[in-house]
């Protein structure tokens, strides 16, 4: 079995030179139409990873696209984001050569959003650390939407460079961000069966954690740790949550946990001191601030309310 080929593009430039098209007309920043590429690549694995951002809008027939233990089929064709130093691989179907590709990607190196607001504010946007398999599933309107907002970046770093192209550009990259997260709630939306199977998933993994004692030996569970048991990104998880309970991962685990404390305050005989040290908190003052916090209400307020 050969080894898998790995690919590391350092610069835009780099990247082009390795797929056969001409050097840039902006180093920073770059469409690459799928079509133009002259070098097809080969019949065997590959992984990839980009030193600068790449939201890509691909169809290939014979092609699965993996992060992690995950794999998606593009077929359809669909949008997907990677932030920089994130790895993505390709696989063929057992002794074929990837087909020609339909389709666009957009590549922004970090150092073009420098001194703008959006070097800070591309942080929030989560999807660029959602996995490949958790890709944005366009309709043709919004699918027309966004490449006319690459159409417009494009035209602009080929024909007016000038004190205000950078300016232009980040304010269509920004309207192409805030769009693509609008698509992405009407994602969670509309894909209900899939984010509800998630949401029973979550419930059933968080059932098993408590009900296991695991929360005095190792306290509550991780957003990477739940992220991992069900096969997600933790930001693709925590998106999805907003959108269902209007609350990120972190929150929705605080309120499964103040659940269990009231069940215990109201039904056993347990100290405020037990129930916290049951709970997976070092220090009761913990447990008091957060149950407070959460309820307005201190435990033992709480408790005899019940008597």
């Amino acid at each position: 079995m050969k080894d898998q080929r790995r690919f590391h593009f350092h610069t835009i430039t780099e990247y082009h030179r390795a797929a056969g098209l001409p050097n840039p007309a902006h180093p920073q920043i770059s469409v690459v139409h799928m079509e133009d590429l002259t070098r097809p690549l080969g019949g065997s694995p590959f992984s990839v990873v980009y030193d600068f951002y790449s939201i890509s809008m691909k169809r290939v027939s014979n092609v699965k696209f993996k992060y992690g233990r995950q794999a998606s089929d593009f077929d359809n064709g669909v949008l997907f984001f990677m932030s920089p130093g994130q790895v993505f691989g390709v696989e063929f179907e057992a002794g074929e050569v990837m087909h020609h590709p339909e389709g666009w990607m957009l590549l922004v190196h970090p150092d073009f959003l420098w001194h703008t607001p959006l070097a800070r504010s591309i942080r929030q946007y989560e999807f660029f650390g959602y996995s490949v398999y958790e890709a944005l599933y366009l309709s043709d309107k919004e699918e027309a939407m966004l490449t006319d907002i690459v159409r417009n970046i494009e035209q602009e770093y080929q024909t007016h460079i000038d004190r205000f192209s950078q300016a232009v550009i980040i304010a269509q990259l920004e309207l192409f961000l805030t769009y693509s997260e609008r698509f992405y709630q009407r994602q969670f939306i509309t894909r209900k069966k899939a984010s509800h199977e998630i949401l029973a998933r979550l419930e059933q993994l968080l059932a098993g954690y408590f009900n296991s004692g695991a929360l005095a030996e190792k306290g509550l569970p991780t957003v990477a740790y739940i992220a991992e048991n069900l096969n997600i990104s933790p930001g693709y998880l925590s998106g999805l949550l907003k959108s269902l309970t209007g609350q990120n991962t972190q929150q929705h685990l605080h309120n499964k946990l103040i659940e269990l404390a009231k069940e215990k305050l109201s039904t056993t005989n347990l100290s405020v001191s037990e129930i916290a040290y049951e709970l997976g908190f070092e220090h009761l003052q913990s447990f008091s601030k957060l149950f407070k916090t959460k309820t307005s209400q201190s435990p033992l307020e709480f408790r005899r309310s019940f008597n």
